[in-house]
């Protein structure tokens, strides 16, 4: 059975294979002890605490095999972000450079640092280890999350976003990263990159050019990738376009990847998940359901095709009881993972 919870210490070794899997760009894992450790400490607390309202918390969660007690991969929510460290991102717009005198009209586009999105929920960490990219395992790891926040809302802001990881080529370097490299940077992407996944962002407000930039003067290999995903990446963008999140022309300041976004009530899984009684006995085959309980600390939710609508009640079998650990009467939130497959 596949269960996703909290991730816990034990689970170490694990998120760091993951870091080591997922490779250059994915900085939210950085491969590095201390910081691991780290991210694990905060997300055991952010579960146990009673936050009243979204702060500095960060929810990790882990996709476990419970017959081989393997982890497949991982998704985090992180409740307010840009607070403690700044969130920057260029936003891409256009001005208009007009003469009426010369009957000249140029629209032209530029992009401008800024940290727009400091405050809202971001959803991240999703990486699903490669052996175990079929079914609906990716799909039920990044769905999970809004299940949880449409648990949990006081936690989580009105504005929830992913940063979409960029284009790189085959040395895993994005091209647009090596333009700033060339005019404002002296260190390598792997180098920027590392400091980025420890927490050091100081050297981006010292380094990073302070006026808006005019796309058409960039280099056309760094042009053609803003606001273009990693190939790998493409899966993750359908799936959050599918739930409502769209792209306002925000992008990363070193791979130019898109920064999506949605209102929380309005995602789709926040609205077409349902809470439901619980009562347990056979059940027949059905759609594959994700189900979870409504804890925090002790969140469970697994995938299920034993599970049957019943009026009011939803019927599980007792080895999905056990998983979400419920009871008899107890509540459930469910979702149908069917739904919206092609």
């Amino acid at each position: 059975m596949l269960l996703i919870r909290p991730i816990q210490q034990s689970d170490y070794p694990a998120l760091m294979q993951i870091a080591v899997e997922s490779g250059a760009g994915f900085t939210s894992l950085p491969v590095n002890e201390q910081k691991l450790k780290q991210k694990i400490a905060h997300s055991e607390h952010s579960f146990a605490i009673d936050a009243e309202h979204p702060g500095n918390q960060g929810y990790l969660f882990v996709l476990e095999d419970t017959e081989t007690k393997e982890i497949l991969g991982t998704s985090g929510i992180e409740a307010s972000v840009g607070l403690s460290t700044p969130l920057y991102h260029f936003h891409k717009s256009t001005v208009v450079h007009h003469s009426n005198e010369l009957n000249v009209y140029n629209p032209v586009e530029v992009l401008t640092m800024c940290n727009d999105y400091t405050g809202v929920t971001e959803i991240c960490t999703l990486f699903l280890r490669e052996p175990y990219r079929t079914g609906l395992s990716g799909r039920f790891l990044s769905k999970v999350r809004f299940m949880f926040m449409a648990e949990h809302p006081k936690r989580f802001a009105k504005i929830v976003i992913a940063e979409m990881r960029g284009v790189a080529d085959d040395h895993a370097l994005p091209p647009f990263w090596q333009w700033l490299q060339s005019y404002f940077f002296s260190i390598d992407f792997p180098t920027a990159d590392h400091l980025i996944g420890i927490g050091n962002k100081g050297f981006i407000a010292d380094l990073m050019p302070r006026h808006p930039i005019y796309v058409s003067l960039l280099p056309p290999s760094a042009q053609a990738v803003i606001g273009e995903v990693h190939e790998n990446t493409k899966p993750a963008l359908k799936l959050l376009e599918n739930e409502g999140f769209i792209h306002r022309g925000y992008v990363d300041l070193f791979d130019a990847g898109p920064t999506v976004e949605a209102q929380l009530k309005q995602i789709k899984s926040v609205r077409s998940s349902h809470r439901m009684q619980v009562r347990i006995g056979d059940v027949e085959g059905s759609a594959h359901l994700a189900i979870c309980n409504p804890k925090v600390q002790s969140f469970r939710a697994v995938i299920s095709d034993k599970a049957q609508i019943d009026g009011h009640e939803l019927i599980i079998n007792q080895a999905t009881a056990d998983a979400l650990q419920v009871q008899q009467g107890d509540e459930v939130r469910y979702l149908n993972l069917d739904r919206g497959v092609k």
